[in-house]
């Protein structure tokens, strides 16, 4: 008789829970960190439902550590009085050079550390973060122009390999 496999549950768990679209679009990313996270329970289970809020969070350097402030992960349904602060501040779990590397950084100038997503990777919650750099007005209008510029490109090159004459 042969033996049934056992499923590897941390595959089962990979995927995206929230990601961070309005970051891409006010700061400029210089450097992309992959960090986890300090949780408990309830938050764990509350986030594989897919529920959470990412778009006020950032990041500061407190201590030599690394915390994440603002991020909504609202209570566990199912939770009873062991449910956790929807707001809390989270510790971020980064190798001590990476830290060092960030702090350096991050004080140098005009710089912050922004949360651009949160996923799951073999059952543990993962965040990106960004070395971000604030744009101005007019730098994120000259974003918009290119990619308008550059979808209009495709089109015609689009239209010419078709045939199309408008």
């Amino acid at each position: 008789m042969a033996k049934k496999k056992k499923k590897d549950r941390k595959i089962s768990s990979s995927g995206v829970v929230a990601t961070n679209r309005k970051a891409r679009h006010d700061y400029t990313i210089l450097e992309t960190y992959e960090a986890g996270i300090q949780l408990v329970g309830t938050e764990v289970k509350s986030l594989r439902t897919g529920k959470s809020a990412l778009g006020e969070a950032f990041a500061t350097v407190d201590n030599n550590e690394i915390w994440l402030r603002n991020l909504h992960i609202p209570e566990y349904s199912m939770g009873s009085w062991t449910n956790h602060a929807p707001r809390r501040v989270r510790k971020l779990l980064l190798h001590r050079k990476e830290i060092d590397s960030i702090m350096g950084k991050v004080r140098d100038g005009h710089r912050t550390l922004v949360p651009l997503s949160l996923y799951f990777k073999d059952g543990r919650l993962k965040v990106e973060l960004g070395l971000a750099q604030g744009k101005e007005k007019h730098d994120k209008r000259q974003d918009i122009k290119r990619r308008t510029e550059e979808r209009e490109i495709v089109r015609d090159l689009g239209r010419k390999i078709k045939g199309i004459n408008a």
